[in-house]
């Protein structure tokens, strides 16, 4: 199986953009950037648009998901939209209950916690994904030559998620039960990974030109666990999309113990957090892995010779690696100046590749 024939990728519309000619280690016409979160909480226009409107009711209205996708790539220049959506979209469309809850994050009615527990989790099928697929028609539709990426939740995140209830700041949850309960925690593990992989298989083959599998909580975790109770089952995740042959990147928050392995999980691209400057990430992944990252989104309030200069140092030190694609080393905060970002793109832009 591969993508169809008028697919973005195939069509000759984004196979040779900045993105993905820096995601397959290319020297890109421009240096690529785009910002995790860019399609959110810091644009009024996104604020005006979501009003009165529960998140995941945004994210299964395809009119406006892809409308919320598109706003930064208009707003900002930036060299791709990351599709709008939530990694626990798949659990919401799968009949598990869940709900986001404005302050707090994704709360699930009733945690699951025992075999029994994961032996009752609904079944995700195809059907279900036609919002995400429709939204993804529209998007790419609009985008024209700017590539779509596509994304899912690792199934560490979303396990922890389910074993908790609720955000959480140790995962203590689901670090005690991959070692009390280690079948229960694979059996749960793997239905994530299937609910994700389809997920992302679906905005792929829908016209995504590229997929990041996000691990926000896999920081949590040493290496020893993270490699025996977490990595099979992105594998697993990541299985679904491989036959697609579009670029796939994996990230994690806090994971700079953990680069190595997150990358032999089977991915193009790593994405790395503000923690770790990017010649250092590069070093430890053996200097053949296109990252993606990592200007701190805590320099986005400083003045803008601080700022300009760290995102010089960011460039720089991505120099070291086969490819470099430009983002945060997390998401954008709620509180940031749009026009601030915007004059990001702009400098990056400016210095040749």
């Amino acid at each position: 199986m591969t993508l169809s024939a008028s697919h973005p990728l195939m069509d000759g519309r984004t196979a040779d953009s900045p993105l993905i000619t820096a995601y397959r280690g290319g020297t890109p016409s421009r240096r690529p950037v785009w910002f995790m979160r860019q399609a959110g909480r810091s644009l009024p226009e996104y604020r005006k648009l979501r009003q009165g409107i529960a998140m995941l009711d945004s994210c299964l209205d395809p009119a406006l998901a892809s409308e919320i996708t598109l706003q930064p790539v208009r707003r900002h220049d930036v060299d791709a939209g990351i599709f709008f959506s939530d990694i626990v979209i798949p659990l919401k469309l799968a009949g598990v209950d869940v709900d986001i809850v404005p302050g707090v994050g994704p709360v699930l009615g009733t945690p699951v916690r025992t075999a029994a527990d994961v032996a009752a989790l609904p079944v995700l099928t195809e059907d279900a994904l036609e919002p995400i697929r429709e939204a993804v028609r529209l998007t790419v539709a609009e985008l024209g030559k700017t590539p779509l990426i596509g994304f899912a939740g690792a199934p560490f995140t979303l396990a922890a998620y389910m074993v908790e209830g609720k955000p959480s700041r140790d995962h203590l949850g689901p670090r005690t039960m991959m070692h009390a309960d280690p079948d229960a925690w694979s059996a749960l593990t793997q239905w994530a990974a299937d609910a994700s992989g389809m997920f992302l298989r679906a905005q792929l083959e829908a016209g995504a030109s590229a997929g990041q599998l996000f691990d926000s909580w896999a920081g949590s975790l040493g290496l020893a666990d993270y490699t025996r109770h977490v990595a099979p089952a992105s594998g697993r995740a990541l299985d679904h999309v491989r036959d697609l042959g579009a670029p796939l990147v994996h990230f994690g928050t806090g994971t700079s113990e953990l680069l190595g392995a997150m990358r032999d999980v089977g991915v193009d691209v790593v994405g790395v957090d503000y923690r770790l400057p990017l010649d250092e990430a590069n070093r430890r992944l053996g200097g053949n892995t296109p990252l993606q990252g990592n200007i701190d989104p805590a320099l986005l309030n400083a003045p803008w010779p601080v700022l300009e200069a760290h995102v010089r140092e960011v460039l720089a030190a991505g120099e070291a690696a086969p490819g470099h694609v430009v983002n945060l080393g997390h998401g954008v905060p709620p509180e940031t100046d749009p026009d601030v970002l915007t004059r990001v793109v702009e400098l990056i832009h400016s210095v040749e590749p």
